[in-house]
């Protein structure tokens, strides 16, 4: 199971991470909402632990930018904010669960196996379908009916993007804000090499589904049986 760790507080990140990965969790932190916007939209994980006082972009307005991404994973949010209505703004504004700092790890774990016992938190968020196509984005495994291929977490994230954004044309600086993050430097041509090789994946799998290029624009994923309208 993997979780990922949004806190500004180093020592608490790491002692988290410890006592996480110890229990067979595995974890990802970091300490600023920029970079778990970015850790957020390129991987699959399967519960989010989100400090609501976070600096520059809060927890409140990370969580925002998380569900308007249409990212579903559970979040449970840490906080010392006891307030009622604290709490309140934070499960109306996408938060799954709530824990005040400071709080004991066992009870987190419990908070954590209750979250992904419930159903929208595990296949019918991690399992997309699309025409003949399957991706697990926890698997990371693209298939078909008849066969099933690993791939990669960037290959995973390009695909899962595409997935979410079906007969949609996504502009090369969409993909490349979403594969490799809003701030890199990572050239055009690296998204090229990866659209080919995402090419190689479908036809090694003998799918029906095609990247469409759209000139001067970027790409689009369709149904190769459904006739598409530019």
């Amino acid at each position: 199971m993997r979780l990922l760790i949004i806190d500004d507080d180093e020592a608490l990140c790491e002692a988290l991470t410890i006592q996480l990965n110890s229990s067979g969790y595995d974890v990802d932190s970091c300490l600023s909402g920029e970079d778990a916007l970015f850790y957020a939209l390129q991987n699959s994980y399967d519960v989010i632990l989100l400090d609501r006082m976070l600096p520059v972009i809060d927890g409140l307005t990370l969580l925002a930018s998380i569900r308007k991404n249409k990212i579903h994973t559970p979040v449970i949010m840490m906080t010392a904010m006891t307030r009622i209505q604290d709490r309140i703004e934070g499960l109306d504004t996408g938060a799954d669960d709530y824990i005040t700092k400071p709080f004991d790890t066992q009870e987190l774990m419990a908070r954590i196996r209750a979250l992904t016992r419930r159903p929208h938190a595990m296949d019918s968020l991690n399992i997309l379908t699309f025409a003949d196509l399957t991706l697990n984005t926890v698997r990371q495994e693209l298939g078909t009916k008849k066969s099933t291929i690993s791939l990669s977490k960037r290959e995973t994230a390009l695909f899962e993007y595409f997935f979410r954004n079906k007969n949609q044309t996504l502009s090369r600086n969409m993909l490349l804000s979403h594969i490799w993050g809003p701030d890199s430097e990572v050239e055009q041509g690296n998204l090229d090499n990866y659209i080919h090789f995402a090419r190689k994946r479908l036809k090694s799998l003998k799918s029906r589904v095609q990247l469409k290029t759209v000139h001067g624009i970027g790409y689009r994923m369709e149904d190769g049986n459904v006739s598409s309208i530019s």
